[in-house]
């Protein structure tokens, strides 16, 4: 896949599109194949979590704050090269709050 020039001004809805789903409801990554996905307690897949994020039925990191999980994703996307580091906060920013383990309930 081409990477757009303006890729990092993209919403996040925008950029989900650019890839095949489903994401991971932690960290974001998309799930492509069986290995990708976590497992629950009984050892089938998750249909939710990524293996790093989720495993045997739990968060592999539990104790993991959303701004903890926004500065590890945006490491490992500025390692790609895809982006610069400051670029990726941003966008892990913007995605993190849509993904399920992050999002805040309204009262």
């Amino acid at each position: 896949m081409e990477i757009p020039e303006d890729y990092i001004g993209y919403t996040c809805s925008v950029i989900k599109k650019h890839f095949e789903g489903p994401f991971c409801q932690s960290c974001g990554l998309p799930m492509k194949c069986e290995g990708d996905f976590g497992t629950e307690e009984d050892g089938s897949p998750s249909a939710d979590y990524c293996r790093s994020c989720y495993w045997k039925g739990e968060f592999v990191m539990p104790t993991l704050t959303f701004e903890e999980m926004k500065v590890r994703c945006a490491e490992r996307m500025a390692e790609s090269g895809f982006v610069t580091y400051e670029d990726a906060l941003d966008m892990m920013s913007r995605l993190l709050p849509t993904l399920k383990r992050w999002r805040v309930n309204e009262i």
